[in-house]
């Protein structure tokens, strides 16, 4: 069964179990969806807290909001995907400026993996000098990139702010998914 899991859920006992995937029908008939704010809400009443008229679902760990929705947790992207094209994504679903919790139709698109990691805009929380693709290099700054599954060195710099610099204008030539 292909489905509602992308690579940025977890794959849980559930996704090894044959199970009915949600449609696209049936998920109309439970929620609306607001293209423009990217908002689901309940048309119909399943408890107190899933009820007719309600915005559905909460945030998770990583600042996705999640629905759950005929006895299986979705991430509020894919269903929105589902929702507006009638088919689950192929992969990916990538929200264009970042923000994981802004499901506007217009910040989706569906992409390889490859692709959606290529779209970030910030440093990994353990990059001590906060800027991407920069790493301190003895008393240099080494700016370095992934692309095509190799890390390419693109030399030392005086200053974080110069490697960083390189790093972006690289960045911007090589890597498609980039929004910066």
């Amino acid at each position: 069964v292909h489905g509602h899991l992308g690579r940025d859920e977890q794959p849980g006992r559930d996704r090894l179990r044959m199970r009915m995937e949600l449609t696209a029908d049936r998920l109309k008939q439970l929620l609306q969806y607001d293209p423009l704010t990217g908002q689901f809400t309940w048309l119909v009443t399943l408890s107190s807290k899933r009820a007719a008229g309600r915005p559905a679902g909460g945030l998770d760990k990583n600042g996705y909001v999640v629905i759950g929705c005929e006895r299986q947790e979705y991430k509020a992207h894919r269903l929105a995907w589902l929702y507006m094209t009638g088919s689950w994504p192929i992969a990916d679903i990538d929200h264009i400026n970042t923000v994981q919790g802004d499901n506007r139709w217009c910040n989706l698109r569906d992409v390889s993996h490859a692709t959606n990691a290529e779209n970030a805009r910030k440093a990994r929380r353990a990059n001590k000098l906060g800027l991407l693709g920069v790493s301190p290099s003895g008393r240099m700054f080494k700016a370095q990139i992934q692309h095509r599954g190799k890390q390419k060195n693109l030399g030392r710099y005086e200053t974080p702010q110069i490697a960083h610099e390189v790093y972006v204008r690289t960045k911007r030539l090589l890597h498609e998914g980039n929004t910066l």
